[in-house]
């Protein structure tokens, strides 16, 4: 029998795509332990932008209020701004290729500025209260697999070591990753980018930005050229530049005043961080019962902001599936579906990161090579899987723009409801039909699925007549579409779920 109680999953990194894989585990009823080598969250900033499907996926688990409320001392600074010093920038107009969208017609969320080292302890604290076992201080050593399972060694700071038993273990820790390195999974890509410096600091510019407030501001100087970037936008900063990034750490603080454009200003440096920009992706995001996830998975350059959230999204759709085949609703194979989906959306994500311009003033509408960029929100919430646990249907795609209209493989169609909910939030734990207003004979696969009727304008978006369904996994991911009527509806929701899930889904007979 399953077992809530017993760990079934180990978590290696406790970062913000370990946490979130934590929280996610825990509300599909996956018990887990995460274990975290370093004894505290992260104090860099770092990865700072949010974007809207993440916070679908922090919607989905209760989340995305506490995520915003962490957020909130940046809520204001969402622009760009640039010029010759940061008292002289001013803002810069947003434009996308194709125009601003309507918001409330694609998504129920809005990205936010939360900081990483005001997001991992947030994450932390909420896998807490919701008894998630996430250990700090405590190093997996090594780990074993057999035909059942994986038998870890963790070590606690203090030299003792204890033995655990899991089914699966999620490697999410880092670029470095020394599990993917011990598992010998190489990686391609386009390999490193340059070399740049990051400088955190610590000024008092609330007031010389009032008025304004920015999420980056570009210098164009000759002299000092680089990026300031929002910490909490009012002390604490980060400097970004490629311009001579080895002086010796003593002349950084002359640096950022000069950049900043007020000679005499106070300036504390809190760090001086070399980097390297670089696109490496893992040539197998699987290797056995060990899943790579996050920067062990892909490494992406930040232009498009993208290496956090790609890796939240890839423990996302990766819980429901452990958490299937831990209840024997599905059958191991599903398992495969993780490589087959975000391997091709990580190195989409990070090549897209990739080609991006650095300049805030061409980014979404130049690349560095002439590849066509993606629309900036076909990015964030519009990629189709192209294979994986979904049955196509030969619909058309593009990454134009944004293209959602029940395609397979796609983040299912966003639209209020009348009573203030999203249609993405219909989609429960289990299987979900979407059917029509005429499409009462899909409730004889009430036994598979849960049934939620949308309205004929929804229909109409989503590619469906009003007695047509779609059937949506667990991570709101359209897994068949039927435009029409079918003569058997249980019939055809078995024949779906048996390609998608095995013949264990169906032998199970249970919706959630």
């Amino acid at each position: 029998m399953y077992n809530v109680h017993a760990p079934r999953v180990l978590i290696v990194g406790g970062g913000l795509v370990g946490l979130s894989a934590a929280l996610f585990l825990q509300h599909c009823g996956v018990s887990s332990v995460l274990v975290e080598r370093r004894v505290t969250t992260s104090p860099q900033p770092k990865a700072r932008r949010i974007n809207m499907r993440t916070m679908e996926l922090y919607r989905q688990i209760g989340i995305a209020d506490a995520v915003l409320a962490a957020a909130e001392g940046l809520a204001a600074h969402q622009a760009m701004a640039a010029g010759p010093t940061l008292a002289e920038a001013e803002h810069l107009p947003f434009t996308l290729p194709g125009g601003l969208p309507d918001w409330d017609a694609i998504t129920p969320e809005s990205g936010c500025l939360c900081s990483q080292d005001l997001l991992e302890p947030t994450l932390r604290g909420l896998g807490e209260q919701r008894g998630c076992d996430i250990r700090f201080g405590v190093e997996c050593t090594e780990f074993t697999e057999d035909a059942t399972g994986i038998v870890a060694t963790l070590r606690a700071a203090d030299g003792t070591s204890e033995r655990v038993r899991v089914d699966y273990l999620i490697a999410a820790d880092g670029a470095a990753s020394p599990i993917r390195r011990r598992l010998g999974i190489t990686r391609d890509g386009r390999g490193t980018l340059g070399r740049a410096v990051n400088i955190y600091f610590r000024a008092d510019l609330a007031e010389l930005v009032r008025g304004r407030e920015f999420n980056l501001c570009q210098i164009e100087n000759d002299s000092v050229p680089g990026v300031f970037a929002s910490v909490d936008g009012a002390r604490r900063w980060v400097y970004f530049t490629s311009h001579e990034i080895d002086r010796p750490a003593d002349q950084w603080a002359e640096v950022i005043r000069t950049a900043i454009g007020v000679p005499d200003i106070p300036v504390e440096l809190l760090s001086v961080m070399q980097w390297e920009p670089g696109m490496f992706v893992a040539d197998r995001f699987r290797a056995g019962r060990v899943f790579l996830a996050g920067d062990a998975a892909h490494v992406m350059p930040p232009v498009a902001a993208a290496g956090a959230n790609t890796g939240i999204q890839d423990a996302h759709n990766l819980a429901w599936k452990l958490a299937r085949v831990l209840r024997g609703e599905a059958d191991a194979a599903l398992l495969d579906s993780y490589d087959a989906e975000r391997r091709p959306a990580g190195w989409y994500t990070a090549d897209q990161s990739s080609i991006r311009t650095v300049n805030l003033r061409t980014m979404n509408h130049e690349s560095v090579d002439g590849t066509p960029l993606a629309d900036p929100f076909a990015l964030m919430l519009g990629y189709r899987y192209p294979a994986g646990a979904f049955v196509p249907d030969g619909s058309s795609h593009t990454m134009d723009r944004l293209d959602l209209t029940g395609q397979p493989g796609t983040r299912v169609p966003h639209r209020f409801l009348s009573d203030g909910r999203s249609t993405l939030d219909l989609v429960g734990p289990g299987m979900t039909l979407l059917v029509g207003s005429e499409g009462g004979s899909w409730d004889a696969a009430a036994a598979r699925a849960d049934i939620r009727v949308v309205d004929e304008t929804y229909c109409a978006a989503a590619g469906l007549m009003t007695a047509g369904a779609l059937l949506v996994r667990p991570d709101q991911i359209v897994a068949r579409r039927w435009p029409h009527a079918v003569d058997d509806p249980l019939a055809a929701v078995d024949a779906a779920l048996r390609t998608i899930l095995g013949d264990a889904a169906v032998c199970a007979t249970v919706v959630h």
